[in-house]
């Protein structure tokens, strides 16, 4: 799978993640890969489909470090491995607390396919080495183009 932002110049690979001892979601091993959160909702599906990525790593901008430039209207494009592309439009986006994560909004149910795309925003605490907030943008699926691929014997 990959996710792209055509508008910040993101075209990265989407690993699948899983959720820590702590039930928090694991998070890319790197800067330039974004994580699909597989025990959610898939790109596509109805319901929140969840990817995450870095702002930063170890000095360097990461994937989702221009994340903050997106725009209403702007493009989300998730290439699945079968050919077929998820297009998706962005609705929102906002910076929460992490202190104060909106869990609901971000991983509750929907009636259509919805993505969210978060990484770190705000403060950085070089004590801790986290963030203070997340930036989250939502979109909505508007369509879907390409075949699956069909299997030869």
């Amino acid at each position: 799978m990959r996710v792209r932002v055509p508008a910040i110049g993101v075209d990265a690979s989407v690993v699948r993640l899983g959720l820590n001892s702590d039930a928090t979601l694991q998070v890319p091993t790197n800067a330039t890969d974004a994580g699909w959160w597989s025990g959610g909702t898939a790109p596509g599906r109805r319901g929140a489909a969840v990817i995450v990525g870095h702002v930063d790593w170890d000095g360097s901008e990461g994937v989702f470090g221009r994340l903050h430039e997106v725009v209403l209207g702007q493009e989300v494009l998730v290439s699945h491995r079968n050919g077929v592309t998820d297009h998706y439009r962005v609705t929102a986006s906002a910076v929460y607390p992490k202190n104060s994560f909106p869990t609901g909004l971000v991983y509750g149910p929907l009636p259509y396919p919805g993505l969210r795309l978060i990484t770190c925003a705000g403060n950085f605490d070089p004590r801790t080495g986290h963030y203070d907030d997340n930036l989250i943008v939502f979109a909505r699926l508007t369509a879907r183009t390409g075949r699956p691929a069909t299997r030869t014997l």
